[in-house]
């Protein structure tokens, strides 16, 4: 694979060492009797081992490049999609499971959070996202109320599951060799707020944070064009001066809950 011609538009930088990909896919917890999809299929280094491990692999790879060289290896149990994924409806990519399905990805940093957003917002099928991103990006995935790195992407996670990094990854295992170092995040996926308006929710914590420095009350009335007299009516005043990184996912409800009939 040293000879294929890496496109940076792709954000192509692969792994190949087996106990680190082994690794990977025992962080996603794949079994015998899961189905699996792969984002990136890249040099098939993670596809063959993914095959070994689950019942069957879906695998996207942008860069038809790769086709001839993913078709050699023969993987009896994997169907190979070359496709833009964040092009793709989730009703198309999900045709290919009956049941659930666990995601497993060496993303391109570009496309991180949009793969994250689309697969927690739009699908009913997928149990599991276990991905390689951006150290940072990880970090702001898990990070918790009152840090620095705690903003819409962190709120939105822990809405959708439970998220977890299971190891760090120095830049020096892939190639081309990028600029940053990497980690591995898990997120377990769980239906934990059924009765909650998905898009109402993501509407309402973006607001929240649509200008970090400024207090919950600022941002509702700016964002959301709740009235100051209404918010003052539903709220203490401690509340309505605090900013959004103080507030936990459990707080973020609570308020949601008492102005969700004001959002549009």
């Amino acid at each position: 694979m040293l000879n294929h011609n890496f496109k940076k538009k792709f954000g192509q930088n692969f792994l190949s060492d087996k106990n680190l990909l082994t690794s990977i896919i025992q962080d996603a917890n794949v079994g015998k009797d899961d189905d699996v999809l792969e984002i990136g299929a890249g040099g098939g280094s993670l596809t063959e081992i993914l095959s070994q491990y689950a019942r069957s692999v879906v695998s996207y790879e942008i860069d038809t490049d790769l086709k001839d060289h993913l078709f050699s290896l023969g993987l009896k149990n994997t169907t190979f999609r070359f496709a833009d994924i964040m092009k793709c409806d989730i009703q198309d990519i999900e045709s290919d499971f009956k049941g659930g399905y666990r995601v497993v990805a060496n993303l391109p940093y570009y496309i991180t959070t949009p793969i994250i957003f689309k697969f927690l917002t739009q699908s009913t099928k997928v149990k599991s996202l276990t991905i390689m991103v951006q150290k940072e990006v990880a970090e702001r995935i898990v990070s918790a109320c009152g840090s620095k790195d705690y903003g819409v992407l962190s709120v939105m996670v822990g809405f959708y599951g439970q998220a977890k990094i299971s190891r760090y990854v120095s830049r020096k295992m892939f190639y081309p060799q990028p600029n940053v170092d990497s980690a591995v995040v898990h997120i377990e996926v769980e239906n934990k707020h059924p009765d909650i308006d998905r898009d109402k929710f993501y509407s309402f914590i973006q607001s929240c944070f649509s200008m970090r420095r400024k207090i919950l009350r600022n941002n509702l009335t700016h964002a959301l064009k709740i009235k100051g007299d209404t918010l003052d009516s539903l709220f203490s005043l401690e509340t309505l001066a605090k900013r959004a990184e103080s507030f936990s996912l459990d707080d973020f409800i609570d308020v949601f809950n008492k102005i969700k009939d004001y959002i549009d």
